[in-house]
């Protein structure tokens, strides 16, 4: 698979997909969108993939949107390329199989926006953090005014963006923005630790677990616990279920088919 602006490894039944734009500290252009496209249309087809690694090359994780190529736009091509954006960045968080954000360096803009919409967030030491759009005489537009006050709490969220101020790797963490912070060495090996042991567990359970939390958080409490009830019914129909009891019930690990 061909792409310009990333990288696309396959390892132990999970992608790195590396945003490798260096030169531009990895800002999102409408290339590297389409290039992005292309590899989530490969991550959804794919059984073959149980979970995905997103990272950056160099300093940045991704720095932000491409203001180069924005600086010109009409309101009408703002619309298009953020539209793009979301659209790419919404797909991440449909997909029904676990994204992890290895975040590297700066996830400013755009690159804290695409951090967000994937499932969990793992931060090296050096990791920065923000909103700074308004000091760009704009707002978020990658769906950061949305993501994170449903990650922080509202209030906070409202400072990060209002300010633009940066957050280091260490307030990240106690804020709940990030789920671990790591040295920087051990960062992509932290990583892949975590997702190879969630790639051992059956498709289905996955799958089920991250529609139920995504949709459960856009209803009320009761819808949602009514679909989990739909959801944790439909893994009883998977040869992986009865393995997964088997194997708890024999003392053994499970040989789980998926």
């Amino acid at each position: 698979m061909e792409f310009q602006n990333l990288l696309f490894e396959v390892a132990d039944r999970v992608v790195t997909i590396t945003i490798n734009r260096p030169s531009a500290l990895n800002a999102l252009n409408n290339d590297t969108l389409t290039d992005l496209n292309k590899a989530l249309d490969e991550v959804a087809k794919n059984d073959g993939i149980k979970g995905v690694i997103l990272t950056g090359t160099g300093k940045a994780f991704v720095a932000g949107a491409d203001i180069s190529q924005m600086a010109s736009y009409t309101p009408e091509q703002c619309r298009a390329y953020m539209g793009y954006a979301q659209q790419t960045f919404n797909r991440i968080e449909a997909i029904e199989k676990p994204f992890l954000a290895a975040v590297n360096g700066y996830a400013l803009g755009g690159g804290n926006e695409i951090c967000m919409a994937c499932d969990f967030r793992y931060a090296s030491e050096k990791a920065i953090f923000g909103q700074p759009e308004v000091n760009l005489g704009i707002m978020p537009g990658f769906g950061g005014s949305q993501r994170l006050p449903r990650l922080v709490n509202p209030g906070l969220a409202r400072e990060i963006i209002y300010s633009g101020r940066n957050v280091t790797a260490e307030e990240a963490l106690r804020i709940g923005l990030v789920n671990r912070v790591c040295a920087p060495e051990a960062l992509m090996d932290e990583a892949r630790a975590i997702m190879k042991t969630i790639a051992s567990k059956p498709a289905h359970s996955l799958r089920y677990a991250k529609t139920s939390i995504n949709r459960g958080l856009d209803t009320d409490l009761y819808k949602a616990i009514q679909l989990e009830l739909e959801l944790v019914s439909l893994c009883f129909s998977s040869p992986d279920q009865k393995e997964g009891m088997k194997a708890f019930l024999e003392k053994r690990p499970a040989n789980f088919a998926s």
